[in-house]
């Protein structure tokens, strides 16, 4: 029969394989996720598009006729409750 010392020995060797095996496996996993995301990355836009009939202005502030739509919305929808 083993000692003690040689069991714990022993088991600490396959804990850090084990562990090791684990890290090697998850950097493989990490590289071909980026890999991937990559290859199907969607292709960069130059500017965009701003219409008149956005939410938001080129100021930031909200459209004040987008304001008085939800505004109705909302108290036709209490309304109804």
């Amino acid at each position: 029969m083993n000692s003690i010392s040689e069991q714990i020995t022993q088991a600490v060797g396959i804990m850090f394989l084990g562990m090791g095996l684990v890290f090697v496996f998850l950097i493989m996993l990490i590289l071909c996720i980026k890999l991937v995301a990559m290859k199907f990355a969607p292709l960069p836009q130059d500017k965009p598009t701003r219409t008149p009939d956005n939410e938001i202005s080129q100021t930031g502030r909200v459209d004040p006729k987008i304001v008085a739509v939800i505004t109705v919305a909302i108290q036709q929808y209490r309304a109804k409750a």
